[in-house]
């Protein structure tokens, strides 16, 4: 955790404690004093952990793994703001720079009905890979490895499907969306596999089947607001949102 050569911060932290999903949640307050601005705001949540456990109390929960940006885990909702007050960047990649001396910091679940509480900022989203389950694989035998040219894919759907790909589940659209909807999710992981040919198999049963457990796991409807795009880490764009749509109304006509 290094120290660097940051300013250091005296910061307010108001973090939502919870022992489970029945259990009622509040906000518990605490002062951190030398904070590097140098530090991660995962870092700075270490520090913040070891000084509950130094005075015999609980440390907070929150989920965390790679810490480079890559696997989404890292789900904060911080001053309003899934991932934080910078865009693009998981909260793993935000670093205390951002933030100014004297700053009260509020830090929350992700909330929705789909992503119980597992406990205090640690969040369930079993609902993901559900979804995933249910239809976004390719059951076609590829055999070996293919030669590069072997499968022509024009470059701007294989752009395009790359893009979409780019989606790391980290459920920011859901926490973003006042509906709490998987809309944008699960738009990229349709579009991802609808672009390319390996994917034409289960094209029409995929979105049929991925938008029903979605329905299922209890997300709700766009807002067609854009905020899903706007707080999404990797940019996904919301002209998946679009393709998921005609996907949806091809598959039901046929």
């Amino acid at each position: 955790m290094g120290s660097g050569n940051g300013e250091l911060l005296n910061l307010t932290l108001k973090v939502w404690r919870q022992k489970n999903s029945k259990a009622k949640g509040s906000f518990e307050t605490h002062q951190l004093k030398g904070i590097s601005t140098d530090m991660s705001f995962l870092e700075m949540f270490d520090v913040l952990n070891e000084k509950l456990i130094s005075e015999n109390k609980e440390a907070i929960a929150f989920d965390h793994d790679c810490r480079e940006g890559i696997c989404g885990m890292c789900s904060m909702y911080i001053n309003g703001r899934p991932h934080g007050p910078k865009h693009a960047v998981t909260t793993c990649q935000l670093h205390m720079r951002s933030f100014k001396n004297g700053d009260t910091i509020i830090v929350e679940p992700w909330r929705s009905i789909a992503f119980p509480v597992i406990k205090d900022l640690a969040v369930d989203r079993g609902a993901f890979d559900r979804i995933i389950a249910s239809g976004g694989y390719v059951s076609v035998n590829t055999g070996n490895a293919q030669d590069a040219n072997n499968i022509l894919i024009p470059k701007t759907a294989a752009d395009e499907s790359f893009s979409a790909a780019a989606c790391i589940a980290c459920g920011a659209c859901v926490a973003a969306c006042k509906n709490g909807s998987a809309m944008l999710f699960v738009s990229a992981k349709v579009s991802q596999l609808a672009l390319l040919p390996q994917g034409q198999v289960e094209r029409k049963e995929r979105v049929l089947k991925m938008v029903q457990q979605m329905d299922e796991e209890g997300f709700g409807n766009c807002t067609n607001t854009g905020a899903c795009e706007a707080e999404c880490p990797k940019e996904i764009s919301l002209e998946n949102i679009a393709r998921l749509n005609r996907e949806m109304i091809g598959a039901s006509l046929t």
